[in-house]
Order: C-alpha cells, then structure tokens, then sequence
C-alpha cells in the first residue's frame, strides 16, 4: 500500500493530555510502557490485569470480586470477573445531581432536557410501575420506539430489575419487528404512537396493535403521545405519563453478576428469521467505558451526539455515555431535513463535543459541497466518530478541509456481534487518510490471509485471536450454541472472524475493505437478505430471486434480481409492488435501489441461493467459490450488466 497522508496529530504536550494518558501511567506500575504499541499488546498479554484496572478506572459501580477472570482454550468459555455482583443502571445513574443528563431534539423542532436527577427519578418511577406489572429478573422489556429520552429511560428501568431490554424502531414494518421479539416473548412493549420523518408525520398504532397481536406473550402496551394525544391510544395500550408511579421509592437495583444478560441485539440474518443474540450488562458496559474514555477520550461533562435510530447498536453505544457522565445528544428524523446543515445546526446549539455520523453522511457532505467549517461554530467539538460502512479517503479529507483541522476523527468498525468495536480511534495516535488508527484495548485483532496467516499491506479477514467481556453470552434458541460457534469460530478454529476485509497498514492501522459475507450494509444499516426474500414470497409473479449489495458511489446499494413466474413480466406496475411490499412490511432502508430482471439464479449445488458468488460478480471480484455453484453459467447474466453502471 502507498504510505496515506498524516492529516491530525495529537498534542501530548499540551496541558490536558488524553485519559489514555493517565490509563497508561497507572499500567506501567512496574512495567515499561512507552507507546500505545505497548499499552495494546500489555493489554492483550495480561487480560487478568488489564480489566480489573479499566474497571476501577473507568469507574464501573459493583463488587468486581476477587477473581478477574476464569481463562480457557476455547474463548467462548473464558469468564470474566465470576464472582462480580454489580447492576450497570447504578454506574449509569450515579451522581444523580442537576447536571444535564441528556438532551433531545425532535425533527420537528421539539426539544427536551433532562438533569441526571430527573432521569434517576423517571428511572425510579418507571421502574416501580414494571415490577408492580410482574417485570422480574430475566422477563424481557421491548421497544417500539423512537430515539428518545423516554427510551433511554424505560431501558434503565428494566435494568435496574434484571429485565432484558430489545428495542426496533418505529419505521419498522411489523413483520420485522414480530421476526425479532417474537423470538423472544416480551412481557411488555413500550412503544411511540407515531414518529416525525422527512417533514411528516407517520402513525404506527395500527402497528403497535399489529405486532401485539402477533406476539401473544405481550401483556401491556405502554405508549408515548409523541405524535398525537394519550387521549386517542386505542384499547389495550396504556398512556406512559398513566402508568409510571409518581410515588415510587427510591431505586433499588438488583444486584446482578457479570455475565447476566441486559441486551437481545438481533443480527441481520441471511437465511430465516434475524439471530437473538444475548450480551451481558457487565461486559458490554466494561467494553463501551474503555471504547468511549479511552479511545475516545469521553469525560463527565462531555457531549456526545450519535445519529442513530433503537434499531442500531450504535444506540446502546451512545446511551453508554451517560455512565461517564457525559451527556447524551439524541435526534430523532431525517438528519439531511430540511438540509444537510441540520445535524450541525445541533452540534454548534449543543455545544456538542463528540459527533457521530456514518461514513455515508461524510459523503453527502462532501458530495453538496457543505463547509460547515465556514457556517457553523464547531469550537467545542474534539472527537467526530464514524461508522456504518468504510469512510472514503475522499471522506477523511472532507472532513478536515472543511469541517474542522483540530478534531480527532475516529473512523470504527465493530458491530451488534460484540455491542463494540474491534478497531477504532485512539487519541494518542496520528490520524492518516483512509485509515482507522488502532486496534482496541484489550482485543488481539489481526487481519489473515486465506491460510490463517497474519499479514500486513495485504487484504485478509478481520479476526480477533483472544476472549473479551462483550462476546455474546449466548444465542436465543440455539441448543449448545451450534449457531453461535458457527457463525464466528467455524473459519479459523478458536479465532473470531468477524466478517469484514480489511488491510493492517505499516501504521499499526486499518483500512476496511467491505463486508466478506452476504450481509448488505447500505449507508452503515446492515441488513439482511433473509428479510427482503420473505416480502418477495407473497408476490406469485415472482419465482426466484437474489439480492446483494453493489458497491456504488462510496456506498453499497442493494440490488435486486428477479427471475419471474412463466407469463410474468417485470414491468413498471410489478417493480412498483415490489418495493411497496418490502417498505411496508419491512422498512424503507429494505427496498433495493435497482430491481433487475435476469433469466436464471445461480444456486450452490446444495440448492442455496449463491449471494456471495453473485455479489462477486457485480463487483468485479473474482468468484471464490465457483465448483460448489450447481449452474455456474447463469453468473454470465450479472456480469457487467448495464443497468449496473449508473
């Protein structure tokens, strides 16, 4: 690879030096630490030093026991800190003062400001009100919900009784919504009655009724007037302001242990319903607390922002600040509505000192030739975050030229597997154009070629060779986590393969290349093929289908090919009913941006749809797998197809 540009260096001279800093000196008790070099592979060699210490430095609440961790050759049965007993909604709410704690934004204008005080109250409330409606430990709690401070309260609420929380966003059709929590039989669902997008106004109690019907186990709705009046909820939901308990006592976490699970995060399935995939409150919360403090350098005080929706894991990711004390910045809607200055308008109102987008918002700045650097006050920001899909070397530039020179640009790249990042920023190291600087802390990533060789300067698999706290506790309905092991363990026997191409640069560096697996990932959403197929079952006309991502214009665009029923045509009216189908019963993210007819699908010769073969093709890749293809030839139909080049 050509040595990439230097675009920031951080000034570890100055006054207030990165907290990585004052991390690095504690750890080097007795150690030679000199680099981040160093500080990486301490972490890496030392597990059962390295957590313990992040733990008390980054101020997580509990009893971390005397036992850091119970070490195995298989990662997935190392445990960390079992004899902990802890609840992550204390460490969330401690110091409870007049402070803010979050604050919202609405697309329409609305705007909302919570003190830590006020959100420990409405915590406390909430909370009294679910364990009155029978919520105990390990009863799961769901959302239909907006981004929203309700949301972030109703989820510490569920915590602080050792409820499980899994959240969909009120965009999603409800056959999205019901193939998630009907897996996992909520007892309750919180939900908005409507939601503001691109100017308008869209009701979702026919949804709400819809999903609860589908989902038997629900016993109560409990429903925000966010669109409409509390006094126009249909029967059978409950108003939120109704059912919270203004007299409630004073919290009262249950004490939990460490590997207990928090989260149901829901993976973006290629074949059949999306995995339930269980984290626990100790570990995921450890792991964003050193994400956050160390690599991002997050301090109490701090404001972070992150555009993102309670469908993404990037929404945990963000609510996680509030641990740190930093406040949290929300915004719910279209963040290019009414123009692409809106999301900047917040950050230069708020004060905002972390700013999150993905890499396909970089690009439609730099693509409508926004200079926010010359409009807005950018001032307070120090650290802008990106992920979702790989930042173009374009991007990086954009950024600095005409965002702002002095910030720390962290490009990361994790995922819903972990609740984290594998790779990401790091305030002690240079940024270079098109690069993410760092590994984590305390993760062992490296990039292998075909022979499960470690490589520098040439593409591979992004893998991560050790055990960390926010591994998945389990797979819902995965009996002796058969899925679990074979969906990251399977490639490279005990070595986590995460699913992505990336290079390791002579800068101790990454650049990621795209997915390596068949999931889609349009504009930073990851999305599974399994749930487009399903709308396209109900539809006669069509016999057999492929979906894949295309990469286009710095982004991926799905790309739908259909082979049609004899007699069927795909005409105007039929690709119309198509994309009607997926965006209602799934989400506008789903439909594809190209819908193409083609005379054959390739299939493996176990008669599986072949995505990965046929994504090769349509973007110029060599096909990695050809013999296993039962009619290789029908890959001639895709290549260099025309309708695939604008």
């Amino acid at each position: 690879m050509t040595a990439a540009p230097r675009l920031w260096q951080p000034d570890l001279s100055a006054r207030r030096k990165p907290l990585m800093c004052d991390f690095m000196a504690q750890a080097a008790a007795g150690t030679a630490l000199d680099s981040f070099a160093d500080l990486h592979a301490w972490s890496v060699a030392q597990p059962q030093d390295f957590w313990p210490l992040a733990w008390d430095f980054c101020g997580l609440v509990g009893d971390k026991g005397a036992v850091p961790l119970l070490p195995d050759a298989d990662p997935m049965k190392v445990r960390f800190f079992p004899e902990s007993r802890l609840n992550i909604a204390e460490t969330f709410l401690k110091n409870a003062d007049d402070r803010e704690a979050i604050v919202f934004m609405g697309e329409d204008g609305r705007r909302m400001a919570w003190t830590r005080a006020g959100l420990k109250r409405e915590v406390e409330q909430l909370a009294a009100a679910l364990r009155d409606a029978g919520i105990e430990a390990g009863d799961h709690v769901v959302g239909y919900v907006p981004n929203m401070p309700q949301t972030v309260a109703a989820m510490l609420a569920a915590a602080a009784l050792g409820a499980v929380w899994s959240s969909c966003a009120p965009e999603s059709g409800p056959d999205v919504v019901v193939d998630r929590f009907g897996q996992i039989a909520p007892k309750l669902m919180f939900a908005a009655d409507g939601y503001f997008y691109n100017g308008k106004t869209f009701d979702t109690r026919a949804a709400i009724a819809d999903v609860a019907a589908r989902v038997p186990s629900i016993e109560r709705i409990v429903v925000w007037p966010y669109a409409g009046e509390a006094a126009d909820l249909p029967e059978g939901m409950e108003a939120y302001e109704a059912f919270k308990q203004d007299d409630a006592p004073a919290l009262a976490c249950r004490m939990m242990g460490f590997r207990d699970p928090l989260y149901v995060m829901f993976s973006s399935g290629t074949t059949g319903k999306p995995k339930c995939i269980e984290h626990s409150g100790g570990g995921t919360l450890l792991r964003m607390l050193v994400e956050q403090q160390l690599h991002c350098d997050l301090r109490p005080g701090d404001r972070m922002f992150y555009y993102t929706t309670c469908n993404w894991m990037m929404w945990n990711w963000q609510v996680a600040a509030l641990a740190s004390e930093a406040v949290i910045v929300l915004f719910d809607g279209n963040p290019m509505h009414p123009g692409i200055r809106r999301l900047f308008d917040l950050a230069e109102a708020e004060k905002v000192t972390h700013f999150g987008i993905s890499a396909k918002y970089i690009d439609a700045s730099l693509k409508r030739r926004n200079r926010p650097a010359e409009t807005h006050d950018l001032s307070a920001l120090r650290v802008l975050l990106s992920t979702g899909s790989p930042l173009s070397p374009e991007g990086f530039a954009h950024v600095y030229a005409d965002w702002k020179a002095d910030v720390q640009l962290a490009s990361i790249c994790g995922g819903t597997d972990i609740l984290g990042c594998f790779i990401g920023g790091c305030p002690v190291l240079p940024v270079h154009q098109g690069e993410i600087q760092a590994p984590m802390l305390g993760l062992d990533v490296a990039t292998l070629n075909e022979h499960g060789e470690p490589v520098e300067g040439a593409a591979g698999e992004l893998v991560c060779r050790n055990a960390h706290p926010s591994m998945p506790v389990r797979f819902l309905n995965d009996p002796g986590n058969a899925l679990y092991r074979a969906s990251y363990f399977e490639t490279y026997p005990n070595i986590w393969r995460q699913g992505d191409f990336t290079i390791r640069t002579e800068h101790g560096g990454f650049v990621v290349l795209g997915r390596s697996d068949a999931t889609l990932n349009p504009g930073g959403v990851r999305i599974g093929t399994a749930e487009i197929y399903r709308q396209l079952d109900k539809i006669g006309e069509i016999a057999d289908a492929v979906v894949v991502g295309q990469h286009f214009d710095n982004d991926v665009r799905v790309v739908l090919f259909v082979q049609t029923a004899d007699g069927s045509v795909l005409d105007d009216a039929l690709t119309t009913r198509v994309k009607t189908e997926i965006r209602k019963n799934a989400s506008p993210r789903h439909v594809p941006a190209k819908i193409i007819a083609v005379a054959d699908i390739p299939r493996t010769k176990s008669g599986k749809t072949a995505e990965l073969a046929v994504r090769d093709v349509v973007n110029n890749q060599p096909v990695r797998n050809l013999s296993g293809l039962a009619n290789p030839q029908a890959l001639e139909l895709f290549a260099d197809h025309p309708e695939l080049q604008v």
